[in-house]
């Protein structure tokens, strides 16, 4: 078992870090040579990932600390650009574990492909023959698919859609669309779900008289997702400023009711969930555009844009939820090439793609919070200058001793710019 919570571990230097990491995980040396780039991706993987390979794209690697979920303390590598989010996960993941942590619910890997069916003449006769052949339909779906059948998993299900004109500027009929319900397990799924679509499409087009065009797996994952709930006391959110803890936590259940009411402010509160849940995801190779789609498709399924978490003052407590899709995979693809993938694997420990569900989720949840915290008690903007003036800092010459002294100065003055920063860092110099 390991314990999250690092004190102090924001204040060593990079390379202390990744010994006091490899302390807690038990990282070995040539993980530890990953995550310092001399192991890392090389440019003939990246030849053999894409089309027109001309180098590589680094980006920074944090770790998330102090998470706990389902009771389990977890360590969870965040790839990001972005200022304090990092931070504000971190620092939201202690907040939610003096309240027992985050709980996570996952719902089985179940994802569906849709085949589209055009010029249907009878389309409630079709709707029955095609009932009528589910069995023999899923039974050749699932050819060639005997690994993910062995594992449990496979076409389960078939539905019927009827989509007919929006209106009387659409240009097409009545379409008929079969979405396939397969149960992918731990893959993310995409080129079974495809392939499998592709074999059954000639039979649904015999069984309706139609013509099929399109068949390809939803990124809507709406049958897979992730519930999770978090609670945060009173006494922890209390501040030294005069806000009581139950004053912030009313700050950030209106943050959160603005964001469930109005389309404009929910695309700001779910950029900020999608911050945390992209950078895990991206940490852990998984095709982050495929959950962000789900997500904001989610998000509008009642018809209406609106908030993917939401928070209610409790009793005593600050209570959040976050439910979202979430097809993410840990076998196949990049997870078998990318070595940092590895190693962010083995530093959370992670057992299978509903475990990597739970900690994207929760990561997710966290980061919300973070953001309407600090939205709530003191402005967003404080936090990104201060991160913002570190980096400043840096550009300045400032040297790892030098940088925190050098931002504090200059984002005490209000002048967070290169030229005032190297003034600064000659004074500071001189003194």
């Amino acid at each position: 078992m390991i314990n999250s919570e690092l004190p102090g571990f924001y204040r060593l230097a990079l390379e202390k870090r990744r010994d006091e990491l490899a302390r807690v995980v038990n990282l070995s040396v040539e993980d530890r040579e990953v995550l310092s780039g001399e192991r890392s991706l090389k440019e003939e993987h990246a030849d053999r990932m894409v089309e027109n390979a001309i180098g590589l794209i680094n980006m920074p690697l944090g770790l998330c600390a102090n998470m706990m979920i389902n009771g389990r303390d977890r360590l969870i590598p965040m790839a990001t650009e972005e200022p304090s989010v990092i931070a504000a996960a971190s620092y939201a993941a202690k907040l939610l574990r003096q309240g027992g942590g985050v709980v996570a619910h996952v719902s089985p890997a179940h994802m569906v492909g849709q085949i589209q069916l055009m010029d249907v003449p009878e389309i409630e006769e079709a709707k029955t023959r095609i009932f009528e052949r589910k069995e023999a339909l899923l039974a050749l779906a699932n050819q060639r698919h005997a690994r993910l059948r062995a594992a449990g998993g496979g076409a389960i299900d078939l539905e019927i859609r009827v989509l007919p004109p929006m209106d009387e500027n659409d240009p097409l009929g009545t379409m008929l669309i079969v979405h396939l319900v397969v149960d992918v397990c731990d893959a993310m799924g995409a080129n079974a779900i495809n392939a499998m679509c592709e074999r059954i499409a000639p039979d649904l087009a015999e069984l309706s008289k139609g013509r099929v065009r399109l068949r390809i797996l939803s990124n809507l994952s709406d049958k897979r997702r992730v519930i999770v709930r978090g609670a945060v006391p009173f006494s922890a959110l209390n501040r030294h400023d005069g806000f009581s803890g139950y004053d912030l936590a009313r700050g950030i259940e209106e943050a959160s009711v603005f964001a469930e009411r109005d389309p404009y402010r929910a695309a700001t509160h779910n950029k900020g969930v999608m911050n945390g849940i992209d950078a895990v995801l991206v940490a852990f190779g998984q095709d982050w555009r495929a959950v962000e789609a789900g997500a904001h498709a989610f998000a509008s399924r009642n018809g209406r844009y609106t908030a993917l978490a939401r928070w209610r003052v409790g009793e005593g407590e600050l209570v959040g939820e976050l439910e979202v899709p979430m097809a993410v995979g840990t076998v196949g693809g990049i997870v078998d090439v990318h070595p940092t993938v590895g190693v962010a694997r083995r530093i959370s420990r992670v057992n299978g793609a509903a475990d990597l569900a739970s900690l994207v989720a929760a990561v997710g949840l966290a980061q919300n919070l973070g953001a309407l915290r600090a939205l709530a008690a003191e402005g967003i903007q404080r936090g990104h200058m201060a991160l913002h003036a570190r980096k400043i800092a840096l550009q300045a010459g400032a040297t790892t001793n030098e940088i925190s002294r050098l931002a504090e100065i200059i984002a005490q003055e209000g002048t967070i710019n290169i030229n005032a920063a190297k003034e600064v860092l000659l004074r500071l110099r001189a003194a």
